[in-house]
């Protein structure tokens, strides 16, 4: 086992102000949008916590002229934004599973995974991907440093309860050898500390072994005017030549690339370290894809902020008006990502007295932070019939709809984004 021998200092965030771009370190950084200063999205509230103080962060994405890599440019430390009782679990929403069962049996047919290979997941929540691999016969391993991973052991994927970092990738070699597969889905813009987590890949995987991340795409954000998945947690948001430039670094060529439909836009990239062999077709295409769609340039990013703006004011003034006209305005579903859209569009508990969420939801009793909405179990939905329902995982809308429909919900349901949407029926 050997360490890696690259090191960018610049590749390591520290807390608090971030001036440079944390991948090539340009100076050369522009606003793209300015969210306020908003509370952690995953940080709900207990009833006590009501009447505490309540912390919050600046919110402003910038972008980089020199690679196209956009970022926040506040970093809260890993510690609060991923505390012991960080509420998110994967395996409770059915399009996640599917999405991840899917990816596993995909990666494996595609890439001829021989069985017993070993497969390590970063940020692998409740297990539910590498729960996926077992069932293809590959040896799995998560790292997870919240207290989800004893919901993952528990149900027998073995979990080092941990964030990703030298330590524990050397504590996996040491138990199981090196790896042959390393993923990282909707986790790799999370960690400030990028240098850490790619020479600890480095060190995980054999050369020849593959790095395959998915994260939001800036082209489906900027498309589907989606502000709502710009909160702390992301602190990058990533084109593809940004993470070819990145992955270059540390020795890991980019083989392939595709856009995928999970949150309404995210891009999956493989990487192999010490690879030679020539990127698939989708790789240029995409760069190209990039290219014309302007990403590169200005323009997009004043539409979008234009954008943003409007249909900010727009859920805003329904909300209003449902108010005035004596009319029910509550919330479905609580992804992190509703915390950004409701405390920036100003919307709070006069205005949308619940959000429903499934019995299963860790965020049940709880409260939005900021806006502090309290999280209720969605069965009052069907007693209530309230009427608007505002669906907050809008990525989800039509299976979301589809199924509140078959189980008695009458209600209109309001899409807001990328525009607001009032469908009847």
């Amino acid at each position: 086992m050997t360490g890696s021998k690259h090191f960018y200092p610049h590749h390591d965030a520290k807390p608090g102000l971030l001036t440079r771009c944390q991948i090539c370190d340009s100076a050369d950084l522009a606003l793209v949008v300015d969210l306020g200063h908003q509370p952690l999205c995953d940080t709900l509230l207990t009833p006590a916590q009501l009447n505490e103080p309540e912390e919050a962060f600046p919110l402003r994405l910038f972008r980089c002229r020199n690679c196209s890599l956009t970022q926040l440019d506040y970093v809260v430390p890993g510690e609060k934004v991923y505390h012991r009782a960080y509420p998110y679990r994967s395996g409770i929403t059915k399009e996640v599973v599917d999405h991840l069962q899917s990816l596993a049996s995909g990666v494996v047919a595609k890439h001829n995974l021989p069985a017993g290979s070993l497969v390590v997941d970063i940020g692998s929540n409740d297990g539910s991907l590498l729960n996926a691999f077992k069932t293809c016969g590959m040896r799995v391993m998560g790292v997870e440093p919240t207290d989800i991973a004893k919901i993952a052991i528990a149900a027998g994927v073995d979990t080092l309860q941990s964030f990703f970092n030298a330590a524990a990738s050397q504590e996996i070699v040491r138990r199981h050898g090196q790896a042959s597969l390393l993923t990282a889905t909707n986790v790799f813009a999370h960690m400030a500390t990028l240098g850490e987590v790619m020479r600890a890949a480095e060190t995980l995987l054999h050369d020849g072994g593959m790095f395959i991340i998915e994260n939001h795409y800036l082209t489906n954000i900027l498309r589907d005017v989606q502000y709502d998945s710009i909160y702390h947690e992301h602190i990058r948001t990533y084109t593809l030549k940004s993470l070819i430039h990145l992955f270059a670094m540390y020795g890991f060529q980019v083989v392939d690339a595709e856009v995928v439909q999970r949150y309404s836009g995210t891009i999956r990239v493989t990487s192999v370290k010490a690879g030679t062999q020539r990127p698939a077709k989708t790789v240029g295409a995409i760069l190209q894809s990039e290219e014309e769609f302007g990403i590169y340039g200005d323009k997009i990013f004043e539409e979008f902020r234009r954008k943003t703006d409007a249909v900010k004011d727009q859920l805003l003034e329904l909300a209003l008006k449902a108010k005035r006209d004596g009319k029910r305005f509550v919330g479905n579903s609580c992804p992190g990502r509703c915390s950004t859209l409701l405390n920036f569009t100003g919307i709070g508990c006069d205005l949308m007295p619940y959000i429903a969420e499934q019995l299963t939801s860790l965020k049940l009793g709880l409260h939005l932070p900021g806006k502090h909405i309290p999280v209720v179990n969605n069965e009052i939905l069907f007693r209530e019939q309230p009427d608007y329902v505002v669906l907050l995982a809008w990525h989800y809308g039509t299976e979301i709809m589809a199924d509140l429909r078959k189980r008695g919900l009458r209600s209109r349901f309001v899409l807001p984004l990328p525009e607001v949407r009032v469908i009847a029926d």
